[in-house]
C-alpha cells in the first residue's frame, strides 16, 4: 500500500505531490518526526528552563510558570515557550529548531543564529533605540556561555558594570554591551542548545500585520500609517554609518563587534538542506563587489551540491545560464561610488507575521530579529511582499505603484530625519526600481526564485533575441565541462527519485 508522509507542520503527503516539489524532499520529510522528539526534549526539562528564567530575571524559580505545551509556539526556526511569572507578565524562551537552521550539517549554526540576533538588539538598543522590539532578558549559547540584561544582575556585578563602563568611557574606549556574563542553572548543559529570554507580547498590545493583511491592504488609510512606520524604522537604522557589510554579535567580553558573516535566513536555508555556503563565520566585507560574488557563489552551490536540483538537462542549462549571466552582469547595477559604502544595518525578515500593529496599523513591536545583517545600501527597498505575490511572480504595473506610493511617504518622513546626509535613501530606492537594481538584489536573496527573476526581470534589459538561443550559448559558460556536469546531476536525480519512492513505498512494476 503507498504511504503517505506528514511534513512540517503536520501536512500530509503523496508521493504524487512530493516528486514535483523543488526542495529536497528526502530531508523535508524527516522534519515531522525530529521536530516532535525536539518538542519532548523540552516537556522533559520544564523545571530546567523555569530556573534558567529565574536567573535571568534575578527572582525564584518558585515565580516562573511554563505554560501549557498546547501553547508553546513553533515557527519555522525557532521553539517559543511562554513562561508566567509571578503570576502576572510572560516572558518568551525562545530556543532554535536545530535541524532547520543546519546544525547537524554546520556545528555551531544554532549558536550563531543566537549570537547575530543578541547583536542586533543589542546594537539597536545602543544606536537606534527609537526601533520598536521588545525586551531582550538575555541568552545563552550551547557552550554554556551565559549573558544577562544589567539591569537585571545582583547589585554587586551590577554595580562592577557600571563602573567598569564608566572607566573605559573616560579613557576613550568602547564600553561593553549591557549583557553581562553572568553564569547560572545551564540548560546549554543538560541540552546542548542555546535560548533567548525575550519579552512576551499580548495580544491586547498588538497583532501580526499578517492577521488583517489580505482583508485591509487596499485601505489607504491603513497602508499610509504602515508605510511611514516602515520608513521611519529603515531610515533610523539606516543613518547609523556600518563600516562594513557582516552582522553584529554580543562577544566573550560583551563587546558588540560587527565580526560574523551576514548572516541571512537563505545561508542557513541552504545549509540545512546540506547545501555548503563556504563563508567562513568570520567573513565580513569591505566592498560590494566580494560580497555579491560570495552570494552568487552559494546559488551556485545548490545547483551543484542539491540532488534533485534540476528536472532534465534542459532545466539544467536553464539555470545555469542564469547563473553565469548573473555572474556577467552584477556590477551593472552597483554605482562604482558606492562599491566601498556605505552600507546599512537591514532587518531583513520584516513579513507581515514579524511587524506587530495596532487597529490602525501603526507599528508596535518588530520580532524575530535573528537574520539583520548590513547589506549595500543599494540592497535596501521596499518589502517585496507590498503586492501579495510571490518573488517570482510580482506583477510589475502593481508593484510599481505601490513602490511610488512607499518612496513618496519615505521621502516626506526622510527630510525630516536625514537633514545632514549627502544620500537620499528615497532616491536610491527610486534609482533602484529604474536601474532594475531591485530585481537584482531580490534575485540574490532567492535561491529557487534567482532564475525566474533573471529571465523575466534582467535578461531582457540586455539580450532581445530568443531565450531559446540565449541559453544554449550562456549556460557553457557557467563551468567547464558542462555537458558532463549535467549527464552526473540526472544520474543524481534518478538515485534521487529512486530513494524518494522508497520512502514511499512506491516500487516500480516488475
Amino acid at each position: 500500500m503507498v504511504r503517505t508522509r506528514h511534513l512540517r507542520r503536520g501536512q500530509e503527503v503523496t508521493y504524487s505531490w512530493a516528486k514535483t516539489r523543488e526542495n529536497n524532499l528526502l530531508i523535508a520529510l524527516d522534519d515531522y518526526d525530529q521536530t516532535r522528539r525536539y518538542f519532548n526534549r523540552f516537556i522533559e526539562h520544564s523545571a530546567l528552563i523555569q530556573q534558567a528564567v529565574a536567573h535571568h530575571l534575578g527572582i525564584s524559580p518558585k515565580e516562573c510558570e511554563l505554560d501549557e505545551a498546547s501553547n508553546w509556539m513553533s515557527g519555522s526556526y525557532n521553539l517559543c515557550i511562554p513562561v508566567l511569572v509571578r503570576g502576572q507578565k510572560q516572558v518568551l524562551m525562545r530556543f532554535p529548531i536545530l535541524h532547520r537552521v543546519g546544525e547537524s550539517f554546520r556545528p555551531g549554526n544554532a549558536d550563531e543564529k543566537i549570537q547575530c540576533e543578541a547583536g542586533t538588539y543589542a546594537w539597536l538598543k545602543e544606536n537606534c533605540s527609537s526601533v520598536p522590539v521588545p525586551r531582550l532578558y538575555g541568552f545563552a549559547l550551547s557552550t554554556g556561555q551565559t549573558y544577562t540584561a544589567a539591569e537585571n544582575l545582583p547589585w554587586l556585578p551590577r554595580y562592577f558594570h557600571y563602573i567598569r563602563c564608566r572607566i573605559l568611557k573616560l579613557f576613550g574606549h568602547e564600553t561593553p554591551s549591557s549583557y553581562v556574563r553572568h553564569q547560572g542553572p545551564c540548560v546549554s548543559n543538560e541540552l546542548n542548545i542555546g535560548y533567548l529570554l525575550i519579552e512576551y507580547i499580548n495580544k491586547s498590545d498588538a497583532t501580526m500585520l499578517s492577521s488583517s493583511w489580505e482583508a485591509m491592504r487596499h485601505n489607504k488609510h491603513l497602508r499610509t500609517n504602515l508605510f511611514k512606520g516602515l520608513s521611519r524604522i529603515l531610515l533610523n537604522v539606516a543613518k547609523v554609518p556600518v563600516p562594513r557589510i557582516g552582522s553584529y554579535i554580543i562577544d566573550d567580553n560583551g563587546f558588540v563587534v560587527l565580526a560574523n558573516r551576514p548572516l541571512s535566513m537563505e545561508i542557513h536555508e541552504l545549509e540545512s538542506q546540506h547545501i555548503p555556503v563556504n563563508i567562513p563565520r568570520d567573513k565580513t566585507y569591505s566592498s560590494v563587489d566580494s560580497y555579491v560574488i560570495d552570494t552568487l557563489a552559494f546559488h551556485d552551490n545548490r545547483l551543484i551540491h542539491q540532488p534533485n536540483a534540476l528536472n532534465d538537462p534542459e532545466d539544467g542549462a536553464y539555470q545555469a545560464a542564469a547563473l553565469a549571466a548573473m555572474r556577467t552582469v552584477a556590477m551593472q547595477f552597483f554605482k562604482h561610488g558606492l562599491r566601498c559604502g556605505p552600507f546599512v544595518y537591514v532587518l531583513n525578515d520584516l513579513h507581515q507575521s514579524n511587524i506587530l500593529v495596532d487597529e490602525e496599523w501603526n507599528i508596535k513591536y518588530l520580532i524575530d530579529l535573528e537574520w539583520a545583517c548590513s547589506r549595500p545600501i543599494e540592497m535596501l527597498h521596499p518589502p517585496h511582499w507590498l503586492t501579495s505575490q510571490a518573488v517570482d511572480m510580482i506583477d510589475v504595473n502593481l508593484f510599481t505603484s505601490v513602490h511610488q506610493e512607499f518612496t513618496s511617504i519615505m521621502q516626506q518622513e526622510e527630510s525630516d530625519i536625514y537633514k545632514d546626509t549627502t544620500i537620499s535613501l528615497s532616491d536610491v530606492m527610486n534609482q533602484g526600481w529604474e536601474s532594475k537594481t531591485f530585481w537584482y538584489a531580490l534575485a540574490l536573496t532567492s535561491p529557487t526564485g534567482i532564475f525566474a527573476i533573471f529571465f523575466d526581470r534582467i535578461r531582457p534589459m540586455f539580450a532581445k533575441y530568443k531565450e531559446s538561443a540565449f541559453i544554449e550559448m550562456m549556460h557553457r559558460y557557467w563551468i567547464s565541462d558542462v555537458g558532463s556536469f549535467l549527464e552526473k546531476k540526472m544520474e543524481d536525480k534518478a538515485a534521487y527519485d529512486l530513494r524518494l519512492q522508497e520512502e514511499f513505498d512506491v516500487y516500480p512494476a516488475t
